[in-house]
């Protein structure tokens, strides 16, 4: 079975196509046939895309105002040219979408339906990074494969778990009635590091007290207890939590306030300090990207401090998570941060061993994907596990 696989982000789509027999499902994640990123952040006046396939990588690039029919490009060299892979686009059974909003109606994966896209509409002000690139794809397969099913598979979905004193905001109950509460995000990624974590320790997920830590420019943490979400730092939007890249993590609420009536303030001047000019950014006034704050780290104080604070705020919300568990068997870094930087990985469980935390430096200094990198006598294992959440997209259409 061919399914074909969307991962849109706010300025990237991300995707690729997997080739799976549904009854001979692999243990483990298989290479793609076909691989393709388009990234609208290299220039003021084009795209880039980027494809892979049969050893073969081609570049491409898009002008802003063909962004349209981008997707329609990206698909044409999955039947043409050196990344050839498909004869035909209809040999795609199935096309998963990866949709970060969900709100409360979704528990799991389901058929894309018109009450689906209404829904997928409906929540833009809680996604409108995401949730606009969502349904430009689903769209886009709708006129391209207008026969073959399309899935999506909620990031909102794994946190339906959270129980109320977790999930419902300290405010006049009449808000959570009107859908104000802790949706949680990354699910799919939490999801699948927790099940891949079982497998690395070898005890049932059903067995074991998880905090999984997914750390990219965008960050969340996530308590997992006998194989189901029961707390997470990201909230009602993917805003609240810990520091991120561009994205401030949880503060006072009453700073807006303060900057409204003080400063005149809009709201969507808020929303864009809050959401693409704080965090690592905001602090630094270097970057968004983790590696470029710590090659500054000698010689910039505010990328120092952006460090200090990012590790702080970690720690903190971690050390959170532990009185929900009532113990802890592993924690899990994930993500482009979780799983290459050794330095954040260090930094966080040096604050953390008053629970009996021992990383093993050596182990973690080396390239250390779907291991453990705790020390023998350490209270819990510390595992960094490669998050494909692709390849978790794929295995819910075949079970769709």
């Amino acid at each position: 079975m061919k399914i074909l696989v969307l991962n849109a982000g706010s300025s990237s789509q991300k995707s690729c196509i997997y080739d799976i027999s549904p009854h001979d499902i692999p243990a483990h994640s298989t290479a793609p046939l076909w691989f393709a990123t388009i990234d609208w952040t290299v220039n003021d006046d084009y795209g880039l895309l980027k494809v892979e396939a049969n050893q073969e990588k081609v570049e491409i690039t898009i002008p802003k105002n063909q962004r349209p029919s981008a997707i329609s490009m990206m698909l044409a060299t999955i039947t043409t040219g050196k990344t050839k892979v498909l004869d035909n686009l209809t040999e795609i059974t199935r096309v998963g979408h990866r949709v970060v909003h969900g709100g409360a109606e979704y528990s799991e994966a389901c058929v894309i339906t018109p009450e689906v896209k209404n829904t997928i509409e409906k929540l833009i002000p809680l996604a409108p990074n995401h949730n606009p690139a969502h349904l430009e794809g689903i769209n886009a397969i709708s006129e391209i494969l207008p026969d073959t099913i399309q899935i999506a598979v909620f990031d909102t979905a794994f946190h339906q778990t959270i129980p109320p004193e977790a999930k419902i905001y300290p405010l006049p109950y009449k808000f959570y009635e009107q859908g104000i509460q802790r949706y949680g995000f990354h699910g799919i990624s939490h999801q699948y590091v927790a099940e891949c974590a079982s497998q690395i320790i070898n005890k049932p997920l059903s067995e074991l007290n998880l905090i999984t830590c997914h750390l990219g420019n965008g960050c969340s943490v996530t308590a997992i207890k006998n194989g189901q979400s029961i707390n997470t730092s990201m909230g009602f939007t993917p805003l609240e939590g810990v520091m991120m890249g561009a994205r401030c993590g949880s503060i006072d609420p009453a700073i807006l306030i303060h900057l409204i009536t003080e400063y005149n303030y809009s709201a969507p001047q808020l929303n864009h300090i809050l959401n693409k000019e704080s965090g690592l950014l905001g602090v630094s006034g270097i970057s968004a990207d983790l590696r470029h704050i710590i090659s500054a780290l000698d010689d910039n104080p505010q990328a120092q401090l952006a460090f200090n604070i990012y590790i702080h705020r970690l720690q903190s919300v971690i050390a959170s998570m532990l009185p929900c568990l009532g113990g802890l068997g592993a924690l899990v870094f994930t993500a482009g941060v979780g799983e290459n930087s050794a330095l954040v990985r260090e930094k966080v469980c040096a604050g953390l061993s008053y629970v009996g935390l021992k990383l093993d430096l050596d182990k973690n200094a080396t390239k250390c994907i779907n291991t453990n990198i705790a020390q023998s006598d350490s209270s819990c294992e510390i595992l960094v596990i490669h998050t494909e959440e692709d390849w978790a997209i794929a295995l819910q259409c075949l079970k769709t």
